[in-house]
């Protein structure tokens, strides 16, 4: 029987999806033996978007998180993901050079590399980096539907790909728009292609296609399928290993992975869930139009609210249609960060103004000019890029330059004396106040094992503090808490 193994997505992109970076440190550490005695190949741990949501918003130490998680996962090898653009930055070559160092510090193994053009010039260097830094570099190809992204656009990739010494290559589905016919022949064209090189295959569930999808590539010959586990799987998430490995199996090939540690952890993320009013994914219904447009779940959310502040709510289904002539216009970038937001937000200017691109953001300005890859500015429609650069503030930005700075130099801007590279990283991403008042806050908070009904409730009762005792009693059973007067 061929076996089927698993990365494991959870940590990162499950809980990017579902509860928008929002998982706690305290709720990894209790379980993340489990999830290291599962059999994954790998586990995904996070990213440079991490970052700042920790510091800004849970006020709690991603380094320390790191270290935590890693003292309690010594049997699998744990990577990150990253890309050259994220959200509307472009960063400096040395940001990516110091994380990459960082993370190979603290005992990384793997990072995967995206490039939102699916450029080799940019995966070249950052593999190089990668390789310099200690870390075993995957690529990205980035999945779209265009009329120019066909087999063998990826076939050539993967080949472009093999070219620059990488560990693996990674089909990957941000959108969740590949579907199981597409899926039957596009894995087929990059397995082919990458030859003795493993392949992985990342989707997500959006269109309600995610496991139909794995399951296609592990009959096309794929062997290394992403998932997450429960909560944190289907919805917009990757899809279910529970799932994904239960009808593997019943179609005659071997999953490798322990799912009795799996089933663990998901009724521990389950009951933290329920507790905290996160979102638990779900399966959900087929949906045509997303292979129209493209535009993320999550977007759509983004583009209903800018509609509704000027009464045009209404006008979401048109938006979105113009979404599609606006990416066809744009030479069909690939629907991911931040590209997807340059068209939607055009799309919904358009809409807005009654007139097709009689005002333009700087981003799409910066898009005709090649600012955010060179193929944006040759692909794009001749006649709507004049109209877009025949403008005064065209030519002001086109007169900027791109910032740029040696690892040196980024020390001296954002560290000091006795300041860490890691240190030096929060406050690029953040400032230095903003790491203040995360060190102000103190240590991360630590949240019972979602199996364990008594720890709970204990966590629970420590949170009251309009009382200086508690008892609690049922049936021989009493449980008391008092408060320390000296503290």
């Amino acid at each position: 029987m061929t076996e089927i193994r698993f990365v494991d997505t959870t940590l990162r992109d499950g809980q990017q999806s579902l509860w928008a970076y929002g998982m706690r440190t305290g709720m990894i550490v209790p379980i993340a033996e489990h999830i290291d005695h599962a059999g994954f190949e790998a586990i995904e741990l996070g990213g440079p978007v991490e970052l700042p949501k920790c510091v800004r918003e849970l006020r709690e130490d991603p380094w320390e998180r790191y270290r935590l998680v890693m003292a309690r996962m010594k049997q699998t090898p744990l990577r990150v993901i990253h890309g050259t653009r994220s959200g509307f930055a472009i960063y400096p070559h040395a940001v990516h050079q110091l994380y990459d160092r960082c993370m190979a510090d603290i005992g990384i193994k793997q990072v995967r590399i995206s490039d939102s053009w699916n450029d080799p010039a940019d995966w070249k260097w950052r593999v190089k980096q990668a390789r310099a830094a200690g870390l075993e570099p995957i690529i990205n190809l980035i999945y779209t539907i265009s009329p120019r992204h066909t087999d063998e656009y990826y076939a050539q990739k993967t080949r472009e790909a093999l070219k620059l010494n990488v560990f693996r290559v990674c089909l990957k589905d941000p959108g969740g728009i590949l579907t199981p016919e597409r899926t039957r022949t596009i894995a087929r064209a990059v397995l082919q292609s990458a030859k003795d090189t493993m392949a992985e295959l990342h989707t997500h569930c959006t269109t309600g296609l995610g496991s139909l999808c794995c399951l296609e590539a592990i009959q096309a010959g794929m062997t290394s399928i992403n998932t997450a586990i429960p909560p944190l799987a289907d919805g917009s998430s990757n899809p279910s290993i529970l799932n994904v490995a239960r009808n593997a199996r019943a179609m005659g090939y071997a999953p490798i992975i322990d799912e009795e540690s799996v089933r663990r952890v998901a009724t521990h993320f389950t009951a933290i869930a329920k507790r905290e009013k996160l979102t638990i994914g779900k399966p959900p219904e087929y949906d045509y139009a997303q292979y129209i447009h493209q535009i993320p779940g999550g977007m759509i959310s983004n583009l209903r609210h800018q509609l509704r502040l000027v009464g045009m709510e209404d006008k979401l289904e048109q938006t979105l249609d113009e979404a599609a002539q606006v990416r066809a216009e744009f030479g069909y970038p690939i629907m991911v960060t931040p590209l997807s937001q340059f068209v939607g937000s055009q799309a919904a200017i358009n809409v807005i103004t009654g007139e097709r691109y009689k005002e333009v953001t700087d981003q799409t300005i910066e898009y005709a000019l090649g600012v955010w890859g060179k193929e944006g500015g040759a692909l794009m429609d001749a006649d709507i890029k004049d109209k877009i650069l025949r403008r005064r503030r065209a030519d002001e930005i086109a007169g900027r330059e791109l910032p740029q700075m040696s690892v040196q130099e980024l020390r001296r801007k954002f560290g000091g004396s006795g300041v860490s590279d890691e240190e030096v990283l929060l406050r690029f991403f953040t400032s230095k106040e903003d790491v203040d008042n995360m060190r102000a806050a103190g240590p991360a908070r630590l949240y019972a094992n979602g199996g364990n009904p008594l720890l709970h409730l204990l966590e629970e009762l420590t949170r009251v503090t309009n009382r200086s005792s508690i008892s609690v009693r049922r049936g021989d059973v009493s449980v008391h808490l008092g408060r320390n007067s000296a503290a």
